[in-house]
């Protein structure tokens, strides 16, 4: 039996809330960033684990999270993204692929991700079923998200399949 290896990339991007909306929460990587704007969506907005998400669907050949999980269906308004995270997982699966691993890159000019990165790491890791790692970036001031406009998420995903 052959082992066929894919690779998929990942991306998202959302906006932060205005500042006088303090009652959305920022969450990323599953983990809640007390006292931080939280960001535009129709689930929790995380931008880490539907990046995640997207690097799985796309190395498996499964479409993209918004076919999926589309922000016109009231189920998944405010869903926990880690929950979706893992339906992607068990969608890769489902369909005889085994998730290597996953690697991401942030990008924000705030709050700092190395602050929580250990737990976004382990919540991630757990939700996909495979190590997923996670560095922080910073945009150096540059276009919207160097402004603080938002933050984005780029993530590369293994997955072998037996054929």
């Amino acid at each position: 039996m052959a082992m066929k290896v894919r690779v998929g990339q990942g991306f998202d991007i959302h906006r932060f809330v205005d500042q006088s909306d303090t009652d959305r929460k920022l969450i990323l990587g599953g983990v809640h960033f007390a006292n931080e704007r939280g960001l535009i969506g129709h689930s929790d907005a995380d931008v880490i684990a539907h990046a995640v998400s997207e690097a799985i669907l796309g190395a498996c050949g499964l479409g993209n999270i918004g076919e999926h999980f589309p922000d016109t269906d009231p189920k998944w308004k405010n869903v926990d993204s880690l929950i979706l995270l893992s339906n992607v997982a068990k969608m890769a699966n489902e369909n005889h692929f085994e998730i290597g691993n996953i690697d991401c890159s942030v990008v924000c000019e705030q709050p700092k991700i190395s602050l929580h990165r250990d737990e976004m790491q382990i919540k991630l890791s757990s939700a996909a079923g495979a190590p997923v790692t996670i560095k922080g970036r910073r945009a150096e001031g540059l276009g919207s998200l160097g402004r603080s406009e938002g933050i984005a998420c780029w993530a590369v995903a293994v997955v072998t399949q037996n054929i």
